[in-house]
């Protein structure tokens, strides 16, 4: 998929939160989505063939924009599914018309 035609997805950055025991976590930051367009590229799957087993889906997602606070702990949905962030967001650097932020991204499994 294109660049500049990619596809709708929300990202939730990560933010550092107080739990109940004043621990100090990271969570995704669900009351500020950030809705980017974005390039796919499939990395690795593995189909569950017999019960038990854990099916596997991996996707490279580029985006043009800065993604700052994206971390391990960050979601992504994508395609009606929830995805989990597999690898830090790595800059590719080249002319103005190349650039971008690549990400890898994992389904959660329980999305069927």
């Amino acid at each position: 998929m294109q660049r500049r035609r990619g596809q709708p997805l929300t990202i939730w950055r990560t933010i550092e939160q107080t739990d109940n025991r004043g621990n100090k976590v990271k969570a995704a930051d669900a009351a500020n989505p950030w809705v980017v367009k974005a390039w796919t590229i499939p990395q690795r799957s593995a189909k569950a063939e017999v019960p038990g087993q854990q099916k596997i889906n991996v996707i490279r997602i580029g985006v043009n924009a800065n993604l700052d606070g994206v971390e391990l702990w960050s979601l992504v949905h994508y395609l009606g599914r929830t995805w989990d962030v597999v690898t830090p967001p790595a800059y590719h650097h080249g002319s103005r018309h190349v650039r971008h932020w690549s990400i890898d991204i994992r389904e959660r499994p329980n999305n069927g």
